[in-house]
């Protein structure tokens, strides 16, 4: 950990004289470069070098306290406890900046929810889980616009997709990826029994086209009627819009929009966020096979988290956490429950940067 910590005040030196250079304050584009690398590695820079600092004073403390008269050795030894104390925050604090940031962590989300097994009860659940997010987003000062759905005539959605866009949306939803169980009554079940359902959730990453480039020789784009609400335009007009991404496979339909070139657009940004991802998952794959991190393995069928309404229990079974506020948690108070998963993947990604420490 201090041979990494060295390198870093090396490179910090490195920068500062970089930014200094007459070469380099006449191009901008390289200033910014180096300036935004220099911002990234101060904060750790600073901390080390107090850490060295406060080091030095606990050597110099421990000499004064071995040598000095009685009354000298007894104040020695309190300033040494006060020294030490401040050295394992300073650790603490290397350790957390040390951990590698994410760097979709600052960008928007593209959250798909899909019912999974239940039929009926399962869409019931997954408009549920959609409320949910968007309450949530409200509560955070997020923006939520909904990208589209496919309702089931009865209160639930077979499908939805929505871009939610807001800072740290991606650090904080992230691992909500995975499968969604809910065990409840109901409303038509006369005999009162349990029934379990399951609905899927993702998570993307937005991407932008500097993120990810598309050959348009490589889309087939089909328009078509929409179907469903609409007014008199439904059936009538080809305004709905299906691309196919060749190479992958990817098929991405919209028809929320009377107009083509609002479908395309929609259909386009999931496209995007979609690949995006996939390329993400194959390298995280191959960079950390063994990681247990849902995010690292990019695994999304297992199942994270049980909804049990009869006893008002949530479970996220990737940490053990349980908690009986359900209703508050489906009413958008999902501060608590991100907060237990979040911590656990922050320990894990610190368990692996000091590693070797």
């Amino acid at each position: 950990m201090f041979d990494k910590l060295a390198t870093t005040e090396r490179q910090y030196e490195e920068l500062m004289t970089l930014l200094g250079s007459a070469e380099v304050q006449s191009e901008p584009a390289e200033y910014r470069k180096h300036a935004k690398a220099l911002a990234d590695i101060e904060p750790l820079v600073e901390r080390f070098r107090e850490y060295q600092t406060v080091t030095r004073d606990i050597a110099q403390t421990e000499e004064l306290a071995g040598s000095s008269a009685a009354d000298m050795r007894e104040l020695a030894q309190e300033e040494l406890k006060s020294l030490i104390a401040r050295r394992e925050v300073l650790v603490a604090e290397l350790k957390a900046l040390l951990v590698p940031r994410d760097p979709n962590d600052e960008k928007n989300v593209m959250l798909e929810i899909r019912a999974g097994t239940g039929g009926d009860e399962a869409a019931l659940f997954a408009a549920e889980l959609f409320r949910m997010y968007s309450k949530y987003a409200e509560r955070q000062g997020w923006r939520l616009e909904l990208m589209s759905s496919n309702d089931t005539g009865v209160g639930g959605v077979k499908e939805v997709i929505a871009m939610i866009e807001g800072r740290g949306a991606y650090s904080r939803l992230k691992y909500e990826s995975g499968v969604h169980r809910v065990q409840r009554v109901p409303a038509t079940e006369a005999s009162g029994r349990i029934h379990t359902s399951t609905v899927t959730v993702a998570v993307l990453p937005e991407a932008e086209e500097v993120d990810i480039q598309i050959n348009e020789k490589d889309l087939r784009v089909d328009t078509f009627c929409s179907s469903g609400p609409g007014g008199q335009s439904v059936n009538t007009t080809y305004s709905a819009v299906r691309i196919t991404h060749i190479p992958t496979g990817v098929v991405v339909s919209q028809q929320d929009e009377k107009s083509q070139i609002k479908n395309r657009s929609k259909a386009m940004k999931v496209l995007r966020s979609r690949l995006y991802e996939m390329e993400l998952r194959k390298q995280q794959e191959a960079i950390a096979k063994d990681r247990r991190s849902q995010v690292g393995t990019g695994e999304r069928s297992e199942k994270i988290r049980t909804y049990n309404f009869r006893d008002n229990r949530i479970t996220d079974h990737r940490v053990s956490f349980t908690t009986h506020r359900l209703t508050d948690v489906l009413n958008g108070d999902l501060s608590e429950l991100l907060g237990h998963v979040i911590t656990h993947y922050q320990s894990e990604r610190l368990k692996d940067a000091t590693a070797v420490s």
